[in-house]
């Protein structure tokens, strides 16, 4: 094994991999001058933070300690100084094969050549005790000769801060560490059995930053690296049954976690994987939700449409309490229900007025947007964003998915205490006094405010569900008054939202353009699927924002958002297509609208927030939203399909 320390290569020139069949055909040189596609990508987490390891073995995005703190590898958003955490084959071309051990989050990219087959296993233990904030994260990478035999680099280049900070490396017989001062990083590396780590390296020379390995390995020999942040002492000879230890210890934490679930419906292998996703995107000691683990990846390949998803939107978040407590998950919806009660309890202590919509993992709600100039962003796409200047912006949707969110965790049981509900009180007079007033919007426009039709469907929602809880606990409050303000949206929307000469709900009062956040207005109760309607504009949606069962969120064109080009259909909006169709008695078509979703996943279940003209994945990724969304669909439609009449016996609506 050789040690040394390297100058990264690598310059963006866009993707240049061939394609055969789910697998990439890359040789070495053209890996590192190629950004890989965003849906190229595995996750691992420890429940506190995660990384991103594309099919090439490279770790090109991970935050530490906590999901929302600076890049220590960025790679993913900027190839020459993002920093990166790669091994791979020394060989000249090589087939990889991504896939996760069954049931966990432990992920293996598999490398075929002439020579031999090896393969990298990816994990991040989780923590001792993943509820308390931990500055120490370790990635365990373990290298294997499945067949024949195959050398491998190891090339470890970390760039912190974002690639704003400086860092000195220290080299030893057994690893390196990298010192700076937003922290150290300590590489630890695994040697051959019966051998000291000195014997197998020749050389300690370098450049740049960073360090290089390279390990040769023979049929059924196991070698590897641990790299470790905010480690107790220096690099250290990692044993062999000490990985096997980690690995067996992370396979079981997940196989038990998931073994809480009781779906037992169609699809499970694709729930099981999103029920997965969404446990890795959840910061363990607060309960929250991020949206996505990365930030300043495109909408749209080139533009700038790039945001930091790394925080918790109060809707999102809201969405995962159906999700999670449908699957059996009765905990993680607890965890959620005490961080929504926090923030709410929050926000009327300080003295209420506009909920942020969206907040730090940590419930503080700092989210200033800056730019990362010096990173040239993903294939070009510019400006690279940090932190999100959404989270100023009115939302009223927000309102409603959080009482939606209180109401079903009150059907569970959750405690609503006397002083949640004097918090939930005053949150619902403020929206009293503010519902009809223009807004931003669901979809975050920096176009200007708008009359959202969403926005008021949403504050109905949430004044029919407050109404609900106080009589069901015959609580003091002001119900005639929430009664009034519900029925007044309900005439806005019907007198206002409605567009008799497009004969369809449209996006705000007055508009002509469709929105897709309004394939909601029959799941949560407002209008009767079977309404003419809403029949309607379910069929005005089907000819203008879907497109093979595809779904834009609207026609940039048509509704200017206040930014420049355009982008994909939005994964989300098409589970709630597929939603819709269901609760219109359409099941045999919400059925194959769903199942042809499977075939845009990435070949180990996961998506983006977007699907971009040609099926690729576009957006942050994985996509929470995107994911609750699938667990939500399949919940719902296979419920549908169980009790929707046999062929031959009626029921079936074929359009």
């Amino acid at each position: 094994m050789a040690i040394a320390r390297h100058k990264t290569a690598g310059r963006p020139t866009g993707r240049g991999a061939g394609l055969v069949g789910d697998e990439r055909v890359v040789k070495p040189a053209e890996a590192s001058s190629t950004y890989p596609a965003i849906s190229d990508h595995g996750l691992i987490g420890d429940l506190q933070t995660a990384a991103l390891v594309s099919t090439q073995g490279e770790i090109d995005w991970f935050c530490c300690p906590r999901f929302d703190s600076p890049s220590v590898f960025a790679s993913l958003l900027s190839r020459s100084n993002g920093g990166s955490f790669k091994i791979s084959p020394t060989t000249e071309d090589h087939i990889t094969h991504q896939s996760y051990f069954p049931d966990t989050a432990v992920l293996v990219t598999r490398f075929m050549s002439e020579a031999g087959v090896g393969s990298v296993i990816d994990l991040m233990p989780i923590i001792d005790h993943p509820r308390s904030p931990s500055e120490r994260h370790r990635i365990v990478r373990i290298i294997r000769a499945v067949r024949g035999q195959m050398s491998f680099v190891i090339q470890c280049n970390p760039a912190f801060d974002y690639g704003r900070g400086k860092h000195k490396v220290k080299l030893t017989d057994a690893g390196a560490v990298f010192e700076s001062e937003l922290g150290d990083l300590t590489l630890h590396v695994v040697g051959k059995p019966g051998h000291k780590v000195l014997e197998d390296v020749d050389t300690f020379t370098g450049q740049e930053g960073g360090v290089r390995l390279t390990v040769t390995l023979r049929e059924g020999e196991i070698s590897g690296v641990v790299l470790e942040s905010a480690a107790e002492g220096g690099p250290r000879r990692i044993p062999q049954d000490e990985l096997t230890e980690l690995l067996n210890g992370t396979v079981n934490y997940w196989r038990t976690w998931l073994a809480r679930s009781n779906y037992t419906g169609r699809w499970r292998e694709m729930v099981n994987r999103s029920a997965m996703a969404i446990k890795l995107m959840t910061y363990a000691p607060s309960g929250a939700l991020v949206a996505a683990p990365t930030a300043g990846l495109p909408e749209q390949i080139g533009g700038e449409r790039n945001w930091d998803y790394r925080f918790t939107w109060i809707r999102d978040a809201s969405f995962s309490v159906h999700a999670l407590s449908s699957l059996g998950f009765i905990e993680e919806e607890e965890a959620f229900g005490y961080w929504l009660r926090d923030r709410l309890h929050e926000h009327i202590e300080s003295g209420g007025g506009q909920l942020p919509i969206m907040y730090r993992i940590d419930g503080s709600s700092d989210l200033e947007e800056f730019t990362l100039d010096h990173f040239e962003g993903y294939r070009g796409s510019k400006p690279v964003r940090i932190g999100n200047a959404a989270g100023e912006q009115l939302q009223l949707d927000i309102y409603g998915e959080a009482m939606l969110a209180v109401y079903q965790m009150d059907e569970k049981g959750f405690v609503m205490t006397d002083q949640t509900m004097r918090d939930v009180i005053s949150l619902m007079n403020w929206l009293c006094d503010h519902w009809d007033q223009p807004d931003e919007g669901i979809w975050e426009t920096r176009g200007g405010r708008q009359p959202f039709v969403y926005g008021r469907l949403m504050c109905w929602v949430a004044f029919d569900r407050m109404i609900r809880i106080v009589q069901r606990h015959g609580r003091p409050a002001p119900v005639a008054r929430w009664t009034a303000e519900r029925d007044k949206i309900y005439e806005q929307i019907m007198a206002s939202g409605w567009n008799p000469k497009m004969r369809a709900f449209t996006q705000y009062n007055g508009s002509s353009v469709l929105d897709a956040a309004l394939l909601r207005m029959p799941m949560v109760d407002f209008i009767s699927a079977r309404d003419p309607k809403w029949v309607s504009t379910l069929e005005a949606m089907e000819r203008v924002i879907v497109s093979d069962s595809l779904v834009y969120r609207y026609d940039p064109a048509a509704s200017p958002d206040g930014l420049r080009g355009s982008e994909g259909t939005f994964s989300m909006c098409t589970f709630w297509y597929v939603d819709a169709l269901a609760v219109s008695r359409r099941v045999d078509e919400a059925r194959l609208a769903f199942e042809k979703m499977f075939t845009y996943a990435n070949p180990i279940g996961l998506y983006g927030e977007e699907i971009g003209l040609t099926g690729e994945q576009l957006g942050n990724f994985p996509q929470a939203f995107s994911h609750l969304g699938l667990i939500n669909s399949a919940v719902f439609l296979n419920e549908c399909i169980e009790r929707t009449p046999k062929p031959g016996l009626g029921g079936f609506r074929t359009h």
